[in-house]
């Protein structure tokens, strides 16, 4: 049978993206469609205009780290309407290099929300195309607790939009995209408060990065507010008023409320049922370790699957599945030791196992390494900020199993000792190494 295209991707972000131009690059005929801005979350709502915007927060403590080494007071203004305005600016630059990108490598842009008719076919519009394979890579979204009131909500796809910097600004939920926005707007100015229904933010991540990283965020003047959920929120002069669970709970007044309870794949429209595309238990696309789904012409990668949702690891599955089908160089990612940041203040970085994973799979055949200190830059500050890092160590073949930092430059640290931890490095590995003195860093290759 004659298709219009060898692969059709519906999605347009780092998944599609990828996978696209890799797959072109063998000599397919490629067309990709995309309703919204072309890059996808990370570039458009996500990873980019998100550090951006951390960077602009960060200059706030800055200007009073400089005190202390002998540059004088000032007074500094915030622009809000500019960093907006620069970073949408950039948002928009950046989507229109990809599709250059994409114009290069002989993919065909087509604008506007598909949907399946049936397995081989999609329709976009007024368009009715046909293709040998197809690949979803339509990302996630974010998602709202059904309670009254909630449509006065914002999440992160509206944080970068905001016309007016909120005074009193509450995050609700305790995931990487609230502690970021929670400190990103403390170091802006805001006054923050974050709410979340456990005792620690960031579940999943190692217990002492997590009480590490919120006692530092608390430290900076972020108000935590624990065992709590919000049941309802109302729309007054003051502003906005939340209803806390608990008999014990004050209303709290706030400018805006950022709604970071957690997202979910992006499938509503596609129409999967015409093309008989099964879910799992979690609403995301079921895919075996080569990314296809139940349909053997139909691949999905990304966040819409639910598997790893991180830019690069969308990216890498992209290009393994070009690779294969159409490069035939069959291979598939492993999920496994895959490092990763939270560009909090602190900011904290990760890579393998959690300390209660590594308890789970051996025992107490494990050996924890830790050292908490005040990194010299903080010599002169004042701050009492620290740099807390962790080793976990396999006992038996001395093998790093996990490695966990939070303080300044964590996530650039992280990135280099991701690559030993991968290639099996083991303790005896680190304590061989020679530091770099003086850096926090060194104290990764001298704990004992």
């Amino acid at each position: 049978m004659s298709y219009d295209y060898d692969l059709f991707v519906i999605g347009a972000g780092s998944g599609g993206l990828a996978s696209s131009k890799r797959a072109a690059s063998y000599g397919a005929k490629v067309a990709i469609a995309e309703y919204d801005l072309v890059g996808g979350t990370c570039v458009i709502r996500g990873c980019v205009p998100k550090k951006l915007m951390v960077y602009a927060s960060q200059f706030s403590y800055m200007y009073q780290y400089a005190q202390g080494y002998g540059w004088g007071e000032v007074e500094p203004e915030f622009d809000w309407n500019k960093l907006i305005t620069s970073v949408d600016t950039e948002v928009r630059r950046l989507s229109q290099l990809h599709i250059s990108f994409l114009e290069k490598a002989g993919v065909e842009l087509i604008s506007g929300y598909a949907k399946f008719i049936d397995p081989h076919t999609v329709e976009v519009g007024d368009r009715t195309i046909t293709a040998d394979k197809i690949l979803i890579a339509v990302g996630g979204e974010a998602f709202k607790p059904n309670i009254p009131g909630i449509e006065h909500s914002i999440t992160s796809r509206e944080m970068f939009l905001l016309p007016e910097q909120p005074k009193r600004f509450a995050v609700w939920g305790g995931g990487y995209i609230g502690v970021e926005f929670a400190s990103i707007l403390k170091g802006l100015g805001s006054e923050v408060t974050q709410i979340i229904r456990r005792d620690l933010i960031l579940h999943g991540f190692d217990e002492d990065i997590c009480s590490n990283i919120q006692g530092g965020m608390a430290s900076h003047g972020i108000n935590f507010i624990t065992q709590k959920v919000i049941e309802k929120i109302e729309k007054t002069e003051e502003g906005l008023q939340l209803f806390l669970s608990g008999e014990d709970s004050e209303p709290l007044i706030v400018d805006a409320l950022l709604c970071a309870t957690g997202r979910k794949p992006n499938l509503a429209g596609l129409m999967l049922e015409n093309a008989g595309i099964e879910l799992n238990g979690k609403g995301a696309i079921k895919v075996s370790l080569d990314s296809r789904t139940n349909q053997p012409n139909i691949f999905a990668v990304g966040d819409c699957t639910d598997r790893m949702n991180l830019t690069p690891v969308a990216i890498a599955e992209g290009r393994a599945f070009a690779d294969t089908e159409f490069g035939h160089q069959p291979r598939f990612i492993t999920h496994e030791n895959i490092a990763t940041a939270v560009f909090s203040n602190p900011e904290a970085a990760t890579v393998g196992l959690t300390e209660t994973q590594a308890r789970e799979k051996f025992g107490d055949n494990i050996k924890c390494y830790t050292a908490r200190f005040r990194p010299m830059f903080h010599s002169f500050t004042g701050s009492e900020e620290k740099v807390f890092i962790k080793l976990i160590v396999e006992i038996n073949t001395d093998r790093i199993l996990g490695a966990h930092t939070v303080g300044k430059d964590a996530a650039e640290l992280i990135q280099g000792i991701a690559i030993a931890v991968n290639m099996g490095a083991t303790k005896k590995d680190f304590d061989n190494t020679m530091g770099i003195h003086p850096t926090s860093g060194e104290e990764f290759v001298t704990l004992r």
